[in-house]
């Protein structure tokens, strides 16, 4: 498993945390330090708990794409729409 892990160093010190756990960082002297912490954390919390990804709805515009793409009066509109754009075009 990959984790996006934000490592920054600031006045002699690391600090490391991932991206979208704000509540898990640690700081310390060395790179090194920081992301072994951060590793043996991290495994703590996947051994205690579960791991899913989530699936959830889109919203707005997004969310209605193909929402009507088997509506037979889409498919008139969409069909006049081409008879139009054909019958103004220059022969």
């Amino acid at each position: 498993m990959s984790v996006s892990v934000l490592v920054e160093q600031s006045e002699g010190q690391f600090s490391a945390s991932p991206l979208g756990m704000a509540g898990l960082r640690f700081v310390g002297p060395s790179r090194e330090e920081v992301l072994t912490s951060l590793r043996r954390a991290l495994a703590d919390k996947l051994a205690s708990g579960e791991l899913v990804d989530l699936e959830t709805e889109p919203l707005g515009v997004s969310g209605q794409s193909g929402r009507f793409r088997d509506d037979p009066t889409l498919h008139e509109i969409r069909d006049q729409i081409y008879r139009d754009r054909d019958s103004e075009r220059p022969e």
